[in-house]
């Protein structure tokens, strides 16, 4: 990729204006997620069931736009993408600030959707561009960082949303986001734009992409992996709360533990694992994943309330080391497993993977939930060793899982 010798030197003002971009849309998303329900319904007359089936028929819609845009960044970058999706998105949020009817929620949460799955599916092919070799690692798990704490701002400006609990009080938290992207779009002006080198091969675009059974079997793990991690926000708060009946303040415990964790201990981590076999990283996430899903499943047993806090607790540290520990690995393998000429495409169908996870997560993680403990925490078990063996399998396939991390 031609990033203007970027990958030489640590730390330069492109990256900067990139970790500032990343960390201002974070807040901004953090911002509206939690109340994204909350607003539609305070500042509409629709049903929840009305605005839960517009967001998911956004999602839905919205899940072809990352590899439609994958040729895209081959040609012209990533750049030029990434600043549409930022638009978009920033077109998106405005546009719910005179959204009252469910088609008008339908297109605007489609731009949304739809710029957010643009914007992560050339994000990594612009970190692999300014991370040199060897360091991939250390800035996916910096980027993730600061992205899990810019949520963490964003969800403090939500709960001011809520406590004032006002239309002005939800449509201020519209315009901070819509802004952040405006925002993101301006810093983003002085990074350069990843693209292949000239004569690089492109030959073959997305037949050639679709063929390589090696990668299908990366974007098949990715699958797995991003189920886990969709399991935080939909399955566990509820759970604990809901089904143990523990106290509502345990929902915020988990989110906080799991915040600080990612937020402080992620740099650490890569730190740590540096000259550790990626792939054999990839098998401790899942068996943290497993191990955590156990403990949700033994708190259920917990006859005394506090010991069940105390093991739901345990198994968000378990499941939260998880995610330290494969994130960063798993991005860094799908960016350095494509071809320079067509990493557009092969990492907009990883990505696709990711959103495929989460427009099934809901649906599915719900219904396992409503029909017990075991049936839920014991399928995602079975989804972590699938999910294990998987990894085990790209490592033996694969020959950028089978580098060490750090490439030492």
């Amino acid at each position: 990729m031609n990033a203007s010798g970027l990958a030489t030197h640590p730390v330069t003002a492109p990256h900067r204006r990139f970790l500032a971009a990343i960390v201002i849309d974070s807040i901004g998303t953090g911002a509206f997620v939690p109340v994204s329900m909350l607003y539609f319904l305070a500042t509409t007359s629709l049903t929840p069931v009305q605005v839960g089936a517009a967001l998911t028929t956004a999602g839905l819609l919205a899940l072809p736009a990352g590899p439609l845009v994958g040729g895209l960044v081959d040609r012209y970058g990533a750049k030029p993408v990434l600043l549409a999706a930022n638009l978009a998105q920033a077109l998106g949020f405005a546009g719910y600030l005179v959204a009252g009817q469910t088609w008008q929620i339908v297109l605007f949460a489609w731009l949304n959707s739809a710029g957010r799955a643009v914007f992560f599916g050339c994000y990594g092919v612009t970190v692999t561009a300014l991370a040199a070799p060897g360091r991939r690692e250390h800035w996916f798990g910096l980027l993730g960082s600061l992205r899990n704490l810019g949520y963490a701002v964003g969800g403090l400006l939500s709960a001011v949303a809520v406590t004032i609990g006002t239309h002005g009080g939800y449509a201020a938290v519209v315009v901070v986001n819509a802004l952040s992207y405006l925002a993101a779009f301006a810093l983003l002006q002085a990074v350069p734009n990843a693209r292949p080198e000239p004569g690089h091969d492109a030959a073959g675009g997305w037949p050639r992409v679709l063929r390589d059974r090696r990668y299908l079997t990366l974007v098949a793990h990715q699958l797995f992996f991003a189920t886990s991690l969709f399991v935080l926000n939909i399955a566990i708060p509820v759970y604990a709360v809901n089904v143990l009946g523990l106290p509502g303040w345990t929902a915020g415990a988990v989110f906080t533990l799991n915040t600080l964790m990612v937020g402080f201990g992620q740099g650490i981590v890569v730190r740590w694992l540096r000259g550790r076999i990626r792939s054999h990283v990839l098998i401790a996430a899942h068996a943290c994943f497993a191990a955590g899903y156990l403990l949700f499943l033994a708190a259920d047993r917990m006859a005394v309330l506090a010991l069940a806090i105390a093991v739901v607790l345990l198994g968000t540290g378990s499941y939260t080391f998880g995610e330290i520990l494969g994130g960063p690995v798993t991005s860094t393998v799908a960016a350095e497993s494509a071809p320079d000429a067509l990493r557009g495409r092969y990492l907009a169908l990883n990505q696709l993977a990711v959103t495929a996870a989460g427009a099934v997560a809901p649906v599915a993680l719900s219904g396992l939930l409503s029909t017990g403990a075991a049936a839920i925490w014991l399928t995602l078990v079975g989804v972590s060793i699938l999910g294990a063996a998987l990894a085990a399998a790209i490592g033996r396939t694969v020959p950028a899982a089978r580098n060490r991390i750090g490439g030492v």
